[in-house]
């Protein structure tokens, strides 16, 4: 097997030509991608279900909308969290119960008490479940055209607009991708 070049940090928009229903118009943000594999969560899935009603003591940190998200098929019963540490933690180093995953974006320890975190916390998002390909397939599915590959920004993990996510995320590139953006929902009714 060839070397993977990790895609860690960065996001995966569903190409329109992704059929799974699971990701259609999907902005996926990859935790980790390495050659056993990759795992994301998609960032514009949310759900009715509020963050109280499943994490209380989190739900006060939890940026709006305050709803637990579905992070992907896998592992519904889990919960990620997902916080931006303005900064990345640079100044006083990196939080008790935060996990650098890229720049200032990292994975937040739901077993730990929400105070640890509270006062260095920019954002957090709360997701049920994950996106997660096996070792190759995430690569399969990039050459087959099911994914565009683009930079992250910290304010994707909390959009407060996430069904406007895909649109702002294809229409910030410099290329052809922000004409992508434009793509009808249904391309039949045109």
């Amino acid at each position: 097997m060839t070397e993977v070049s990790s895609l860690t940090g960065r996001l995966l928009v569903a190409t329109p030509a992704l059929a799974d229903p699971n990701f259609d118009r999907a902005v996926v943000l990859l935790l980790d991608h390495d050659e056993e594999g990759s795992l994301g969560v998609v960032l514009n899935r949310p759900t009715p279900v509020d963050v109280g009603d499943i994490l209380e003591g989190w739900a006060e940190l939890a940026g709006e909308p305050g709803v637990v998200f579905q992070g992907g098929p896998v592992s519904l019963d889990s919960a990620l969290g997902v916080a931006v540490i303005p900064g990345g933690g640079a100044v006083d180093g990196t939080p008790l119960g935060w996990r650098r995953v890229h720049g200032a974006i990292g994975l937040v320890d739901l077993e730990a008490p929400p105070e640890l975190l509270a006062s260095a916390l920019g954002s957090l998002r709360i997701f049920a479940g994950y996106a997660g390909w096996g070792p190759g397939q995430l690569e399969d599915e990039l050459v087959e055209g099911a994914w565009y590959v683009v930079e992250s920004e910290p304010g994707d993990v909390s959009s407060p607009s996430p069904e406007r996510l895909w649109r702002e995320v294809l229409r910030r590139q410099r290329n052809e991708l922000a004409m992508v953006a434009t793509y009808p929902d249904d391309p039949s009714l045109n």
